[in-house]
């Protein structure tokens, strides 16, 4: 937020003068929101898992991926930036993926049936259509989240 009220200000004095050209500051700053934006816009979305969340993002029927991971794990140390990657770009970025911690969240972790951390359960909607566990193939989380886009 800080960096959008620093932006939104710059461009505010930038245009509030009388003169007509805009400032370097508020070149840059418009530059900035132009760049980050569509970036953002496409991201998937990232959360920790709350009910609510999950609720919403079923009821609206997106595609979720539910990441049931530790700290501690090297593994989902490594599924990390694959997840990233994958809903950072199109046709994943649609995503809501949710955090559970396996260790702090553990009654989630038991309703979504999981029985070790770097598990991945992925929903279209309430509909769950892939599940894996200690997965680190780029490919096959791929693959998995492909099934949310192709089921019906």
């Amino acid at each position: 937020m800080t960096v959008q009220r620093s932006i939104s200000s710059s461009v505010h004095e930038a245009f509030s003068g009388d003169s007509i050209m805009p400032s370097r500051r508020a070149f840059l700053a418009l530059t900035a929101v132009a760049i980050t934006a569509p970036l953002s816009a496409r991201a998937g979305t990232l959360g920790s898992f709350t009910n609510e969340a999950f609720q919403k993002a079923q009821q609206a029927g997106h595609p979720i991926l539910i990441d049931i991971s530790a700290t501690w794990c090297p593994t989902c140390k490594a599924q990390e930036p694959i997840i990233k990657t994958l809903t950072s770009r199109e046709p994943y970025a649609g995503f809501v993926v949710l955090k559970v911690d396996f260790d702090d969240q553990q009654q989630i972790v038991r309703e979504f049936g999981a029985r070790s951390q770097s598990t991945l359960i992925v929903f279209k909607g309430s509909q769950e259509v892939a599940r894996s566990v200690g997965s680190t193939d780029p490919a096959a989380i791929e693959a998995m989240l492909a099934k949310a886009l192709n089921a019906s």
